[in-house]
This record gives C-alpha cells, sequence and structure tokens, in this order.
C-alpha cells in the first residue's frame, strides 16, 4: 500500500454553508482574517485520527489511534472565512507503531504554496486501561519521487525535533547571556513600566463531560488544543494593542490520555515577545474525578502577530522574565524564532 492509497479530502464550504461559516468565524463581522482557528484546528486532527485509524484497521480491526504530537504549522496567509476551505491528508510515513498525517490547507487548489502545512503524529494503540500497548503495523510503500520526498521530510522532521530539544536544553551562550541580563537590568530602572512575565499567566479550568468522549473513555484531543488555543488568543488580545492573529503552532505535544470525569487545568502564560509578535506556552494538567492522578497531559505553544485593520504587522509591549523558570521559556522561544527565520531564508 502507498501514501496516495491512504489520501483523504475534505471541503469546508464557507462560501455556500452560512451555518457553518458562522461556527468558524471569529466575529460577525466582515474583517480579513476572520477565522477561527482553534476550530480548524479540531478539524485537522480529527481527520488526522480518521485516515490513521483507515490504516491501521486493515490489519487489526480492534486497533485504535492517539495523537502524539502536532509538529510546526506555520500560516503563509491570513484564510478568508467567505471562501471554501480544502483539507488534503494522507499518510506519509509509517514507523513500527506511528504515523505521520501530512495535511495541506488551501482555498486555491491551484497555489504554488498552501495556506498552511499541518504535521500530525498518530500512535496505534490496542487494548484498554492498563491492557493497552503499542500496536505495530506494517509500513508503506514508498514509489513515486513525491512519497520518496515526503518519507524523508518526516524522517527529517523527527530528527531536526530531537536535535531542538537538545539545543533548547543548552545554557546561554554569551550573546543570549547579554540579552537576559540587558532584559534584567531594564527592570531596576526607576521608569521601567514593562510587562513581567510572572504577571502574564492565566487560567481557566474545565471538566471532561461524556459527550467528549472520542476512543472509549478518553476525551478527543482536538477539542483540548482547540480550547488551549481559545484560551492563548484571549490572553494575546488582552495585551497587544491592536489585534492578534494566528500565524503559527509551535509544537503540541500530548503526553498523557485525558479521561472522562477529569479537571483540566489550562494555564496560559506570555513567554517572549519580538517586534510584533507574541509566544505564548500554555500547560494542562489533568486530574482524575477521585484525585488520585495528577499529571500533565499537554503542553502548546502558539504564536500570534499583532496587526492593524489592514492586517499589517503593528509593534508588541516587551516581556521580561525575571525568574530563572522565565528566563529558560523565554530564551527558548527565542531559539525556536531564530531557527524558524533561518528554515524560511534556506526556503526561500
Amino acid at each position: 500500500m502507498r501514501p496516495l492509497d491512504t489520501s483523504i479530502e475534505r471541503t469546508l464550504p464557507f462560501s455556500s454553508d452560512k451555518k457553518l461559516r458562522k461556527k468558524f468565524m471569529i466575529v460577525d463581522d466582515d474583517i480579513p482574517g476572520n477565522i477561527r482557528w482553534g476550530r480548524l484546528l479540531e478539524e485537522l486532527d480529527k481527520i488526522a485520527e480518521d485516515i490513521a485509524l483507515d490504516y491501521v484497521h486493515q490489519f487489526e480491526p480492534e486497533g485504535r489511534v492517539v495523537t502524539a504530537a502536532v509538529d510546526d504549522i506555520a500560516l503563509h496567509v491570513p484564510a478568508d472565512i467567505t471562501k471554501d476551505v480544502y483539507l488534503r491528508a494522507r499518510i506519509n510515513y509509517v514507523g513500527r507503531t506511528s504515523m505521520e498525517v501530512g495535511i495541506r490547507v488551501d482555498q486555491d487548489k491551484e497555489a504554488e504554496h498552501s495556506l498552511a502545512a499541518c504535521y500530525f503524529t498518530m500512535v496505534a494503540r490496542k487494548g484498554e486501561g492498563d491492557k493497552a500497548e503499542s500496536l505495530p503495523i506494517p509500513p508503506l510503500d514508498y514509489e513515486s519521487e513525491i512519497e520518496k520526498r515526503r518519507y524523508n521530510d518526516a524522517i527529517e522532521r523527527q530528527q531536526k525535533y530531537r536535535e531542538q530539544i537538545d539545543a533548547l536544553e543548552e545554557p546561554p551562550s554569551k550573546e543570549e547571556f547579554e540579552m537576559l541580563r540587558e532584559l534584567h537590568n531594564a527592570q531596576e530602572d526607576e521608569d521601567f513600566d514593562g510587562l513581567l512575565a510572572g504577571k502574564q499567566i492565566r487560567n481557566s479550568v474545565e471538566r471532561m463531560y461524556p459527550d467528549l468522549e472520542n476512543v472509549p473513555h478518553k476525551i478527543f484531543g482536538g477539542y483540548v488544543i482547540r480550547r488551549a488555543y481559545e484560551l492563548a488568543l484571549i490572553q494575546a488580545e488582552e495585551i497587544m494593542p491592536d489585534r492578534p492573529i494566528f500565524v503559527r503552532v509551535n509544537r503540541i505535544n500530548f503526553l498523557q490520555p485525558i479521561r472522562i470525569g477529569d479537571k483540566l487545568d489550562f494555564t496560559s502564560r506570555v513567554v517572549y515577545t519580538g517586534d510584533t509578535s507574541m509566544t505564548l506556552e500554555i500547560d494542562i494538567e489533568r486530574t482524575s474525578m477521585d484525585k488520585v492522578t495528577k499529571a500533565l497531559s499537554n503542553t502548546c505553544v502558539f504564536t500570534f502577530v499583532n496587526v492593524d485593520d489592514d492586517l499589517n504587522p503593528q509593534p508588541v509591549p516587551d516581556v521580561y522574565p525575571t525568574t530563572y523558570a522565565e528566563d529558560e521559556r523565554y530564551l527558548k522561544a527565542h531559539r525556536r524564532r531564530i531557527e524558524h527565520h533561518q528554515t524560511e531564508q534556506e526556503n526561500d
């Protein structure tokens, strides 16, 4: 079986379905970029699950899949809520128990560059509760040049992420140390009125109810990341002087399954600001209904840009780390930003 044989295409008919369009609108007004990317992330997670589950069920009818991670998603151009959105997905790579599902998001199928390219890592599982275990699955056959290229790109993304994790843990360079020192020294000024990172924290708490069930006793991951995104967006709106618009999902990790009855505590932090952009991290902690289990279930990193009415980038207030933990988050976000810029320059 080839990657081509796993392809799925779905359309969100915003141009003709006004009720659907309204579900995906940020505000009921005619403004550019008026699309709820949190809802779209939920839709993308569902299509990734469906395509991976179809593949697994060919070999194990009782198998299931869970989302393990969402890799870097960059929004290339703002979406137009009045135009249809096309989601074209296929499995790029199959490992021993995991798959990478690539999804291209378009509003113009003939465009050279997609609206956004998304990569979901899905893991095959079998069994329930303590008896659940990873499920080995057969590999794909990569025959065409594009299938081989996408396979190699998936392997490279995995390796790049591992290298990024190692690099993020490196101690500050001389230049980075000077950058952090300047941020701390600025806070000693009598006229300092910057944003302290420790005060830029928002929380939200939700109970996971039975109607959110996906696989037996587990909650749909797409719903959880939508709620995380929406909290991050609301916090960005509170701080940005104009209007935040989504530009990047830096990374989403699924660390533990979330069960019916769990209480989820969402914590959103502003960890970094560029000239016109702001990076927020969201940690999601689950507490079981019986209060016995408490653990980090998800980590999410989102980046927004402050724009005017014509979507021109505008300045944002600087955020200043104070504690060691805030320094660490700031530095990691700074390094990710530098890496993204280098990658974009290489691809130009």
